[in-house]
């Protein structure tokens, strides 16, 4: 690959690196440039055509359609116009008149827990929580299908990893038996197949078996349960379950992570947790976004309708159609062809008809079982859910979903 050169006033100057360790140039040039020439011709994978206006987004994770709600840029001005002495430091230093406290605190009563943390990131909140709540003692249970940043979490922790197959709470039960009481580590509803995690049953295998369970609530936060409270609160197991945590950068259309902790172990996390130790907090106008970000997604019940009505609507009749979705139930939908390149054709033939997707690959997924996702909003329109439906049915005879591997699997798993 060609360093991009820079272009001063007397033209453009070639700037050179020193050489690289010969370790880390033979993994450039053998496992990514091979891979980057054979797999995907030479082209990032991940990046397909630009989307124009009459494209139908389905590549977000503004689940209820709320970015630029004119309450939330209105507290995000005023904070911004607003003078004030605010200093940019680690959140470790913030006292509790700061307004970060009042979010978080406003967080946590809302699912229904004491008190809570509000990280820059999903993901840093889940590295930083785990990180404080295990150690090298302690069994970590993770479903193979949980979040990057959970498998990061057990990592940074220095905990022993186990994954338990996806979804399977009997499996689990099998692990904890064999290797002892430890933290068990679910999303609500998964990232890549929007399926939907049978909490119930794993809280009470948590239960049985004396362990402490952690739920992502990413992808169900505002969508699910009372206002928007989530899965957990849905389902009326808030109590049970003893952390949940979430990134704000889904539902919440915004950039940060949260999770709860019961008050007692405030000051431990916030000694044990070390995204929350040397991260900057946030911005006084993204905490003035979040906060009025919390009321806007208290109130979109309707949106909420919206949401699942469009799922429901588009998961029949994607099915109906022969596409392989039956993974999963939620607003995210996974068009799994397998292989790289496959993927990167429909990838293209959806852009082709202006329909626009995300594609996962390794490492967000398993090594030939890529996928475009489709994620649903609640402001599409009955006319762009028409749009969507048919091209999905013309692309029929060109993609052969039915040929597709996991599909091929689904009919040997039938048998």
């Amino acid at each position: 690959m060609q360093v991009l050169d820079r272009t001063t006033r007397t033209g453009p100057v070639a700037h050179r690196n020193p050489p690289l360790l010969p370790r880390l140039q033979e993994r450039f040039e053998q496992k990514f440039m091979a891979h980057w020439e054979s797999q995907w011709g030479g082209k990032p994978i991940l990046h397909g055509s630009n989307p124009g206006p009459n494209s139908i987004r389905l590549d977000g994770n503004d689940y209820l359609g709320i970015a630029g709600h004119p309450d939330i840029v209105r507290s995000q001005i005023a904070s911004l116009q607003h003078s004030n002495e605010s200093v940019i430091q680690s959140g470790v230093f913030l006292l509790e008149a700061h307004p970060c406290r009042t979010l978080e605190a406003s967080l946590a009563a809302w699912v229904g827990k004491e008190d809570g943390f509000v990280c820059q990131s999903g993901y840093s909140a889940n590295v930083g929580l785990l990180q404080a709540i295990a150690d090298e003692q302690t069994p970590v249970y993770l479903d193979s299908l949980a979040h990057a940043s959970l498998w990061e979490g057990a990592r940074a922790a220095r905990a022993p990893a186990h994954a338990f197959r996806h979804n399977d709470p009997e499996h689990l039960s099998r692990m904890i038996e064999r290797h002892g009481p430890g933290v068990v580590v679910v999303d609500s509803v998964y990232s890549t197949t929007g399926a939907l995690c049978p909490l119930v049953r794993m809280v009470e295998v948590v239960e049985q078996h004396g362990c402490t369970i952690l739920v992502d609530e990413s992808h169900s936060l505002g969508t699910h349960g009372p206002q928007g409270a989530g899965l957990c609160a849905e389902l009326g197991l808030t109590d049970r379950v003893h952390f949940i945590t979430a990134s704000l950068a889904k539902a919440f259309a915004g950039r940060a992570g949260f999770f709860t902790i019961p008050a007692a172990m405030r000051y431990y996390v916030l000694h044990n947790s070390y995204p929350n130790i040397f991260s900057s907090c946030l911005l006084p106008h993204e905490i003035a976004g979040l906060a009025a970000t919390l009321e806007v997604v208290r109130g979109c019940d309707a949106e909420r309708v919206r949401l699942h009505a469009n799922t429901r609507r588009l998961r029949a009749s994607l099915l109906d159609m022969g596409y392989p979705i039956h993974q999963g139930s939620q607003q995210i939908i996974a068009l799994e062809t397998g292989t790289e390149p496959a993927t990167m054709v429909l990838r293209d033939q959806l852009e082709a008809h202006q329909i626009f997707g995300a594609i996962f690959c390794a490492p967000a997924t398993s090594r030939n079982r890529a996928m475009v996702r489709l994620t649903l909003n609640a402001g599409l329109t009955a006319a762009e859910m028409d749009r969507i439906e048919q091209t999905a049915r013309t692309l029929l005879p060109v993609l052969k979903p039915w040929d597709w591997p996991i599909a091929r699997r689904a009919r040997t798993e039938q048998v």
